[in-house]
């Protein structure tokens, strides 16, 4: 006779999906929407970003049904990773700049950032090195040569510039290298070299103004009207929503656009200011469960590939989510950062859906052949 928790496991076997996976993303998607929406008051991106969670959606459904244990495959990991040097390099070239930053191709209403596709392919690069050596990963010479993957995109996006994104590749990496059990030793000299290289950024790397940002972050009230506007509204936008929020659509600072790019880069601070400390409370709720869902998902992996390439991409929104978080909070200087799932735009959130769909895969097809694949991750293929 079969029980109530044998017949929910049969379902859940048959399952190609992880609903304890994909109902926080959504839930997060529908709340960015919510506040990016301007009820009919003024131009909005909700409608289009409606559009796109559609298709981020049907994606997660179409990569999870699929069997991509082929996305282990060396060759192909190669292959997607020299594409998105291609494509970042060919952005110098080819691509207008946005806002002083040479990071998107338009293709009439559409816009792709390649970047996107670089933190999937270098998650993947790094997911497959590791999985191979992590146990030597106390050799400098394996820390070297990873950090050499990731050299070579971030070379090019702060060329753009885009030292947002700079930023969220060297916290992928270094995040990465963290748990692959990376020495203290080796660790301090990874911080004594980005402590050299950060001094090097600040008189031959960066842009006029982005040292404007950095002083007025360390001193807001430098220039309140200028470098330092939008850090400060962002912080009057989270400390006006108290405990409760103003209400959904009632975000002054947001909708009456005190509070530039509220529907990007900053739509944590106009979420804080509707929803107040309660929302941000529920908010950071939904980040929880997703990541500790991917925190189950790399601990059962049937492979150190699947673990590593889970483990990546926890650590790719951790990160997006911190900074944004800490820029909007004052603690961290304006770099343009997405929040996952939340902030408008179709590039971003298919990596997203798309992360999640091939994590659903791997886990769902992962026991298929344990042996075979361990065997695969050892002579490299």
């Amino acid at each position: 006779m079969t029980g109530p928790r044998s017949f929910s496991r049969a379902l859940a076997g048959k399952a190609f999906f992880d609903w304890t996976l994909l109902l926080p993303a959504l839930a997060l998607s529908c709340l960015g929407i919510l506040t990016m929406s301007t009820f009919g008051q003024g131009v909005s991106l909700a409608p289009r970003q409606i559009l796109w969670l559609l298709v981020g959606t049907v994606l997660y459904f179409v990569l999870a049904s699929l069997d991509l244990r082929f996305i282990r495959r060396t060759p192909v990991i190669m292959s997607l990773y020299v594409l998105s040097l291609v494509l970042l390099a060919l952005l110098l070239v080819v691509a207008h700049p946005v806002m002083g930053a040479r990071a998107w191709f338009s293709l009439g209403p559409v816009s792709f950032q390649p970047a996107d596709l670089a933190k999937l392919a270098l998650i993947a690069l790094l997911a497959k090195y590791l999985s191979r050596r992590h146990v030597a990963i106390g050799d400098i010479r394996h820390i070297l040569v990873s950090g050499a993957y990731a050299f070579a995109p971030i070379l090019l996006i702060v060329v753009e510039p885009d030292m947002g994104n700079a930023i969220i590749f060297t916290a992928l990496w270094l995040g990465m290298m963290l748990v692959s059990g990376i020495s203290k030793r080796h660790l301090a000299i990874l911080g004594l070299i980005g402590l050299v290289a950060a001094v090097g950024l600040w008189f031959g790397g960066l842009k006029p103004y982005q040292r404007e940002r950095i002083v007025s972050f360390v001193n807001p009230a430098s220039n309140i009207h200028g470098a330092g506007y939008n850090a400060y509204q962002a912080k009057i936008a989270v400390g006006s929503g108290e405990l409760f929020g103003k209400g959904i659509g009632y975000g002054t600072q947001s909708k009456l656009r005190f509070l530039p790019e509220y529907q990007t880069d900053f739509i944590f601070a106009a979420f804080a200011e509707e929803w107040g400390f309660v929302g941000v409370i529920i908010l950071f709720a939904l980040y929880a469960l997703l990541f500790t869902r991917l925190m189950q998902i790399a601990q059962s992996a049937a492979t150190n590939f699947d673990a590593f390439f889970t483990l990546g991409f926890l650590i790719l929104f951790a990160a997006h989510l911190a900074i944004h978080v800490g820029i909007s909070l004052g603690l961290l200087p304006v770099t343009g950062e997405t929040i996952p799932f939340m902030s408008s735009g179709g590039s971003h959130l298919m990596l997203e859906f798309g992360a999640l769909g091939i994590i659903t895969s791997l886990a769902r097809h992962g026991r298929a052949a344990p042996k075979a694949v361990l065997q695969n991750e050892f002579l490299g293929v």
